[in-house]
């Protein structure tokens, strides 16, 4: 690390790109209704419905078909963190918890023999669910972990009882909210595993953009997210995607924070918190 501060990577080069290396950064605005609420006034979940286009959702109804088209804004609104590196039609919410559905399916036999594996996908199928009006909240929003809870758990009660409430008993609602519930506490064997499948699907996508824009955009300061997997047979998968990401660059300078996350904890925890709730494998200050 710098003396300034500043992160290095494991290969020496600074943690920062070259203006010459990327695409222009997109610094709009997220067009994502919960950002624009937020952006006007004290962020409801009443003030994102009523900015959505065309009739609100009907509440109270005995039919799932308002939910199913609410669950239309995770399909189109996208994976905040990508756009800053000007990525502007990079993956959808729904993308993202998609992939992780299925990687939850090939937990292997170490893992598999301990875990509810159809509990898992089912958790990765809801654990961003919220985001379709709260948005994908990154650390350069400058949302506190207190308020980006009260915006999450406010929109699955809306979810879960507004519109889902008096579907079927309003069993299949509580169920949902319980299974988002389970992930924000991370208490259980099958959430932290969703946890590092999280992380790792993050550090999959990492490297299929850096292969898109063919060694133009250097994604490295998401690396370090692969130190925070806990479950060695994650960690495993991750660390063969890092070491295809080094065959891949080759002898081109570029960052990984992967080796430095390991080292200096406390500064990363700092530099990125903003995880919503208690996250398996929180980052902590080192003895």
């Amino acid at each position: 690390m710098a003396e300034n501060g500043e992160i290095k990577s494991t290969n020496g080069t600074a943690g920062t790109l070259d203006k010459e290396d990327v695409p222009p950064r997109d610094d709009r605005l997220s067009e994502a209704p919960g950002f624009l609420a937020a952006a006007q006034g004290p962020w409801s979940v009443e003030a994102v419905v009523a900015a959505i286009p065309g009739e609100p959702p009907e509440t109270n109804s005995s039919s799932p078909v308002p939910f199913f088209h609410m669950l239309e804004r995770l399909k189109t609104m996208k994976r905040e963190g990508w756009r800053r590196f000007g990525i502007k039609h990079g993956e959808s919410i729904a993308d993202h918890m998609y992939r992780m559905s299925l990687i939850c399916m090939f937990a292997p036999p170490s893992l598999s023999s301990k875990l509810n594996i159809p509990h898992c996908s089912k958790m990765a199928l809801v654990h961003d669910m919220a985001e379709a009006l709260v948005g994908d909240i990154t650390p350069v929003d400058g949302i506190p972990k207190s308020e980006k809870n009260r915006r999450e758990s406010t929109t699955m009660d809306y979810f879960t009882k507004s519109l889902l409430g008096k579907v079927n008993g309003g069993i299949t609602g509580q169920e949902l909210k319980d299974i988002w519930q389970e992930y924000e506490d991370s208490e259980t064997l099958e959430s932290k595993f969703v946890h590092d499948v999280d992380k790792l699907e993050l550090v999959l996508q990492m490297v299929e953009y850096e292969r898109v824009y063919e060694r133009q955009l250097d994604l490295g300061e998401f690396s370090w997210v692969a130190g925070r997997i806990v479950l060695p047979e994650v960690k495993a998968w991750a660390e063969e995607v890092l070491r295809e990401r080094e065959v891949f660059w080759g002898g081109k300078a570029h960052t990984n924070f992967y080796e430095v996350s390991k080292l200096d904890v406390k500064l990363l925890a700092q530099k990125f918190e903003h995880d919503g709730g208690k996250e398996s494998g929180e980052v902590e200050e080192k003895s």
